[in-house]
């Protein structure tokens, strides 16, 4: 009944919206059941209102980025998927400062960040996120993480209020973010960047980027690195030291080319990445001592 009345609002609301969308096809491990609802929200005004009716409505919902640190459940989700790579919507730039909405991708970003002449963003080149969910995260790589260049957040409130919050304000750590907690939904961020040379900033990403692609699975379905880095170790050396490069369950492995890494080699299921990763932190914990902690996040009802 409340899906029901949902779809009325959506429609009277003029928000597109599609039933029974199979997740797999909106994550980058290609694992997931259907979700009831995909809310396609096509601009800032449309996701706080598909928001709002979600909670009148009492269909819990959940906010979909680019899905490559997601793994959905296999019997999918019973409510609303809000797709924020749908908004409409561009980067700004202005006196070294990008802003953007949640939706648009890091690398869109980046691109942007090179055709202006500005440097600091060079190491997200290549993550496979939206602003969004790399705020969330406080996503980083080779040295660099979000918070070293994000300025400023506005997001939805829990509440239903609109804010726009100072980076300093948002507990931004090692994968961590307040909006883990509070409940906000993220609508833009901005970034400071200072002025470089483009052939050199290009230059960068490149290596980068070579660097990714000489190193990491990218030729096969995965969600990026599957276990967070443990203190005083790295998650895939550990899982190397005990032997478990190219360890399976099912259609899930341990990657031959980076055991941080868990993989979908053809029809995995989202059971048979959560039993690899149940074995693999066994193992790990027995022979090394260290316990290791998902990175991915598991999306079920």
């Amino acid at each position: 009944m409340e899906l029901l009345q949902l779809k009325q609002q959506l429609e009277q609301a003029g928000i597109p919206y599609k039933e029974q969308e199979p997740l797999s096809a909106h994550c980058t491990f290609r694992i997931g059941g259907p979700a009831a609802l995909l809310l396609q929200p096509k601009n800032e005004s449309q996701l706080c209102s598909g928001i709002e009716l979600c909670k009148q409505m009492g269909v819990p919902y959940y906010l979909l980025g680019n899905g490559s640190n997601i793994l959905f459940a296999d019997e999918g989700y019973s409510g609303a998927m809000i797709d924020l790579t749908a908004m409409e919507g561009g980067i700004d730039c202005r006196d070294g400062r990008l802003a953007a909405g949640a939706g648009i991708r890091l690398s869109a970003l980046c691109s942007e960040a090179l055709r202006a002449g500005l440097t600091g963003l060079e190491f997200a080149y290549g993550i496979p996120g939206t602003v969004g969910g790399a705020v969330y995260m406080n996503a980083g790589a080779y040295g660099g993480e979000i918070k070293d260049v994000l300025v400023s957040v506005r997001y939805l409130t829990a509440e239903g209020q609109i804010v726009c919050a100072p980076a300093e304000q948002l507990e931004l750590g090692y994968r961590h973010s307040i909006f883990e907690k509070n409940g906000g939904c993220i609508l833009s961020a901005e970034f400071q960047l200072q002025p470089g040379d483009k052939e050199e900033i290009r230059a960068q990403m490149e290596e980068l980027m070579n660097r990714r692609k000489e190193k990491q699975p990218l030729d096969k379905p995965s969600a990026g690195s599957t276990f967070k880095r443990p203190a005083g170790a790295f998650a895939g050396a550990l899982i190397d030291q005990c032997g478990l490069r190219g360890y399976r369950c099912g259609g899930a492995a341990i990657s031959e080319k980076h055991c941080g890494f868990v993989v979908n080699l053809g029809g995995a299921t989202c059971a048979d990445v959560l039993e690899l990763c149940r074995q693999v932190a066994q193992i790990v914990r027995e022979k090394t001592g260290y316990e290791l902690e998902k990175e991915i996040r598991v999306v079920r009802d």
